[in-house]
């Protein structure tokens, strides 16, 4: 099983350009709001904001986009709300994966897929296998995700494949069996709408991540947008429990912090 390590055991290489950028796409329903549309107006626009960003991550070379589409929480929201997302959801299933396909694009998708209709589940599984021998970006869409079921089913999976470590687990043995663990943790994280928390997303992966937070609405948040985030990532000084001295190039480490833009 391929994995890549935890930075909390390994230092990762780092650079100016994320290799993994993690968003929470918030906003689409103010965005409607404030144009006296449906709330549904604005899940359909951030469809298009959605298509520009991937574009734009071709470009900048960003190797994996991860996308928290729909979290377990959504669940508790209007059910009229719930079933048009279904129903965008596999619209866009149905109109971008040959787009994806054809700009080398592998489609992933995370999360508990077992509450979906069948319908739903084998246009994903479709998607993926359309998609699966692509290596220019990685997309992944957290779809009932939530990073606390994230941890328990792997912790699960783990217990069940290997009982005799019970009591003496370590982080290598659980990273595995998390659902993202073809990835490596995010870079930056990203968040649109103005709120400033990570609800629920990635709280493992996001260890050591920056952050980003932005008013822009999900819908509006463009080119330039995802640039601007990208250059605040570039001016950060990202330690990993070092010090600043640390990160003077020097001997071995010269080729690892060459791209390190210093504060």
């Amino acid at each position: 099983m391929s994995v890549f390590s935890s930075s909390t055991q390994d230092i990762p290489s780092t650079s100016r350009v994320p290799r993994h950028v993690a968003i929470i796409m918030d906003g689409n329903g103010r965005w409607a709001k404030k144009r006296f549309l449906p709330r549904f107006a604005g899940h359909t626009k951030g469809v298009a904001a959605v298509r520009e960003t991937v574009r734009t991550c071709l470009d900048l070379g960003i190797e994996y986009l991860t996308l928290f589409a729909f979290s377990s929480e959504n669940w508790r929201r209007p059910e009229e709300e719930v079933s048009l997302l279904m129903q965008l959801f596999m619209k866009a299933l149905r109109q971008e994966v040959d787009r994806l396909h054809e700009h080398r694009v592998r489609l992933r998708v995370v999360g508990d897929l077992s509450r979906f209709d069948p319908a739903l589940q084998e246009l994903i599984r479709e998607g993926e296998r359309c998609t699966g021998g692509n290596k220019r970006l990685t997309l992944t869409i957290a779809a009932n995700y939530g990073g606390r079921w994230d941890i328990l089913q792997a912790a699960n999976r783990l217990a069940q494949a290997h009982p005799e470590k019970a009591g003496h687990w370590r982080e290598g043995d659980l990273e595995p069996w998390l659902a993202m663990a073809y990835a490596p943790e995010p870079d930056l994280f990203i968040r649109t709408g103005g709120e400033k928390r990570i609800s629920n997303f990635l709280l493992w992966q996001l260890a050591y991540t920056e952050f980003y937070f932005t008013d822009t609405l999900w819908p509006e948040f463009n080119e330039g947008a995802l640039k601007a985030a990208v250059a605040s990532f570039a001016s950060r000084e990202r330690r990993f429990g070092r010090t600043s001295e640390q990160l003077t190039p020097s001997g071995g480490d010269e080729e690892r912090n060459k791209d390190v833009r210093r504060a």
